[in-house]
């Protein structure tokens, strides 16, 4: 702006221009105001004077910058003298234009202001020496404009102020109260018969570059018809801005209006400043819109959830600026999907996501209900604006548009709903893509929309396209997260060998939706089962990414049937090679149904409790903590714990036990107690524990909560041999399993489990190197067979030849059994197969 201004001002400098007052002896040019351009910042220092201040109040640049502004501008009533500078005449504002430019100054108006003051400039110029500009003293007639600024920076105060002999009217009576000063924009000189239109127009590009001469006619236009300024974003909607110019605000309005009436009801003269004089009507409507678009923008967007900001927005409209308000959207943005891509077409599905309005309730509810969704070709008024992303104004829908409308809906006839009704169709839309419309309807009876209501509905369309498409990222980035995290938490069965099992996740509220916390269970030789709970520290993806890994580590070492502590030693070494930053505590316990106990390791994890069958009572386990993974060079102990049939380990992770200004002693303490509240279900004891514990709410930390029951197997469900390494203990294995399977009732088993025994038992018999072959048939809800050898080369599944005397024995187990598989044990190895129980 101030190259513009400074760029005038010499160019239209006439002959007779006293150069250090500023003051004019011609006219400036059409369109040329030579403006003095100042900048405040938040403590009322000046930080930017431009060539064109220095010329209106005489004072240097390197004079001002870093002076209270107070101390350089005409501000009302007398100013003191500054050490270092021109002493100063009191300047009077004398025609109560717009608040003082003292109050501005101070920061006590949020709102643009605007004034007139008269000031007697020094007698040493711009320059500070009287031969560089002129000497004397002269009386300059001062216009003023202040606009608070609002952005990261310091500034906080823009003012601009002009001479006002270069404003005065060509009719040669220029008066004081001939300025035409209701009709100036802040650095042009217009009046309601400017000649000038067409060359400031032509102009105006030069000091706005980035603005084409068709967008400057236009504003030009404006100004001039409706006497108020213009702020153009070229890459954004228009806004416009209108500040408080000698125009009352209404409650000052109000105000005066109240106190005219009691001095004439009291039979007192009324004031002639008390007299309502009248306004400009189409200001006070640019007013009014403005207000309702602030009062709009503090009612949508005060949530991030999607459905709240919808209705939000939709509820805002209604009734102050329609009657009915429709609003679609965009399949992509309603599912929570991605950025919706292309420009809308006659294919593009809208899903209605709100109806609001004032006819009597359910009137709308059947005709165009929630939640449908549905095409618009190209001949409405709809299709338009989705496809220009511009405003669509209709002013009364007429019979055979009403008709048109009413096509798209089948058997339902909407026809007496918009017909002979103003509408209004306004974009939403973000990043220049149309997210969805809003669909405006006024009742006949009100006014109908007209081209001021299209400039506003425009605007708030802008900004509710903005709030939706904040709230559709939102959600987009919470589904992502929900599902990554889904993802990298394990499936669990409900039942393993020997023990029922229930868990629950929770994300975190207060830090995002994706956290480092995980719970696992793999199978293990022996009927045996590992439980897993572990804790990244920290949140976010980088923690999530972390614990995968992890999770996934534990699951590979955990199928090498490595002891707790082993395993927990090679997890560390893992986190340390896969870099610094890989810290997390871990739990894992091993737990054996046939032998009745747990077997634990800890890294720096919270204990588990266990909660005994016999009498309720609840304990945490004493185990050695140990450091967490990442660490290194610290030793893992583990440690041996007997169970009974109907005991529970509770597993967790620390957010569900931790809380701020709290000892997590007491969090572990409530985590006992409501552990052993007897519940119907599993499900139900997680629900409790989680009730209890999650009293505060908010929960900074995700939670891993594992629950297993631990129900043991009967020493009648388990049978083992042990065999020679003769190739004749084939047919006594075949025996013994068809005898064992009779007694348990289990005879439509006895053929596939004979073959199956017999092929692996053979195979161990071949590769067993000097100690004897075991073999262990397990009952419970499913028939376990292992078969144990000393060698610890796994098999492979190979595809046999008809003419092949070998490699047959896995795939005739790989056809019939349920499950099937290897693993490598610390003497050898264990191939073993699941064949599911017949329905009793």
């Amino acid at each position: 702006m101030e190259s513009g201004s400074d760029r005038g001002t010499e160019r239209g400098m006439p002959p007779g221009r006293d150069a250090g007052t500023g003051a004019l002896a011609g006219h400036v040019p059409a369109g040329r105001v030579p403006l003095a351009v100042v900048v405040v910042d938040r403590y009322g220092l000046v930080s930017h004077w431009s060539t064109g201040a220095r010329r209106l109040f005489g004072v240097p640049k390197d004079d001002a910058i870093g002076r209270p502004a107070l101390d350089l501008l005409p501000v009302s009533g007398a100013l003191p003298e500054a050490d270092d500078g021109p002493p100063y005449d009191a300047f009077t504002a004398y025609d109560g234009l717009g608040p003082d430019l003292e109050s501005s100054l101070d920061g006590g108006l949020s709102y643009s202001a605007a004034g007139r003051a008269r000031l007697t400039v020094p007698e040493h110029g711009g320059s500070g020496t009287p031969e560089a500009e002129g000497c004397g003293r002269d009386r300059v007639d001062v216009l003023w404009w202040a606009y608070p600024l609002v952005g990261p920076g310091h500034e906080r105060l823009l003012v601009l102020a002009a001479d006002t002999a270069g404003l005065r009217q060509d009719d040669g009576n220029d008066g004081p109260g001939d300025l035409a000063f209701e009709r100036i924009a802040p650095g042009f000189a217009l009046h309601t018969d400017f000649p000038g239109a067409e060359e400031l127009a032509r102009r105006l590009p030069e000091i706005l570059p980035s603005m084409s001469v068709d967008e400057s006619a236009r504003i030009v236009s404006q100004v001039l018809e409706l006497g108020y300024p213009v702020l153009e974003f070229s890459q954004n909607d228009r806004v416009p801005v209108t500040p408080d110019w000698g125009v009352p605000r209404r409650a000052e309005r109000r105000a005066r209006r109240e106190r005219a009436a009691q001095a004439a009801a009291e039979g007192l003269p009324v004031p002639q400043e008390l007299v309502d004089e009248g306004e400009d009507l189409e200001y006070a409507a640019v007013r009014e819109h403005l207000e309702f678009l602030n009062e709009v923008s503090g009612r949508i967007g005060t949530s991030l959830d999607l459905s709240r900001t919808i209705i939000e927005v939709s509820r805002a409209v209604v009734p102050r600026f329609t009657d009915v308000a429709g609003t679609y959207l965009r399949e992509q943005v309603v599912a929570g999907e991605g950025f919706p891509e292309g420009v809308p077409d006659t294919t593009t599905m809208w899903h209605r996501v709100a109806v609001e309005h004032t006819d009597e309730p359910g009137r709308w509810d059947d005709v165009v209900p929630v939640g449908e969704a549905m095409p618009f070709p190209a001949h409405t008024p709809f299709f338009q604006c989705m496809t220009t992303g511009e405003p669509v104004l209709v002013p009364r829908i007429s019979e055979e548009m009403g008709h048109a409308i009413a096509s798209q809906f089948e058997k339902r006839d909407i026809r007496p709903l918009i017909n002979n009704r103003s509408m209004l169709v306004v974009p939403l839309k973000a990043r220049n893509v149309v997210l969805g419309f809003m669909i405006l309807l006024r009742h006949p009876e009100r006014a109908e929309f007209n081209d001021m209501d299209r400039v506003t509905g425009a605007e708030l369309a802008a900004r509710a396209g903005l709030v939706l498409d904040n709230a559709r990222m939102y959600t987009h980035q919470e589904s992502v997260a929900e599902t990554l995290q889904d993802s990298m938490l394990p499936h669990i069965p409900p039942r393993m060998a020997g023990c029922d099992i229930a868990t629950r996740y929770l994300p975190g509220t207060l830090l995002g939706r994706v956290g480092g916390d995980w719970f696992d269970s793999v199978k293990l030789p022996g009927a045996r089962t590992a439980l897993v709970v572990g804790d990244v520290m920290g949140h976010g993806l980088n923690s999530a990414a972390m614990m995968g890994q992890l999770r996934t580590a534990v699951q590979t070492m955990a199928a090498l049937d490595l002891p707790p502590a082993q395993l927990l030693r090679n997890l560390d070494d893992l986190a340390q090679r896969l870099g610094d930053t890989y810290l997390a505590t871990c739990l894992y316990v091993v737990y054996d149904p046939i032998a009745g106990e747990l077997h634990i390791a800890n890294a720096g994890h919270i204990p588990p409790v266990l909660v005994r069958a016999w009498d309720g009572r609840s304990e945490l386990l004493d185990l050695p903590t140990g450091a967490p993974i990442g660490v290194g060079g610290v030793p893992f102990e583990a440690v041996r714990v007997r169970v009974a049939p109907g005991d529970r380990l509770v597993m967790c992770t620390d957010g569900l036990v931790e809380v701020r200004g709290e000892d997590i002693g007491v969090g572990l303490a409530t985590l006992s107690e409501s552990a052993a509240h007897p519940a119907a279900s599993m499900d139900d004891a997680c629900d409790a524990i989680i009730r209890a514990l999650n009293t505060h709410g908010g929960r900074k930390d995700d939670v891993a909560l594992l629950m297993a029951r631990l129900n043991g197997i009967d020493e009648d469900d388990v049978a083992e041999w042990r065999f020679a390494l003769d190739p004749a203990e084939v047919a006594r294995a075949r025996a013994v399993v068809r005898e064992r399977l009779h007694e348990w009732g289990l005879v439509k088993l006895v053929d596939n489990a004979e073959l199956m025994v017999s092929e692996l038992v053979t195979n161990a018999l071949r590769h067993s190197h000097s100690s004897p072959v075991e073999l262990r048939l397990v009952r419970g809800d499913t028939l376990l067979c292992e078969v144990d050898d000393d060698d610890h080369e796994l098999p492979n599944l190979l595809s046999a030849e008809p003419t092949d005397t070998l490699g047959r024995g896995l795939r005739v187990v790989s056809t019939l059994a349920r499950e099937w598989g290897t693993s490598r044990t610390k003497a050898g190895k264990t191939v073993w197969f699941e064949l599911g129980l017949p329905r009793r």
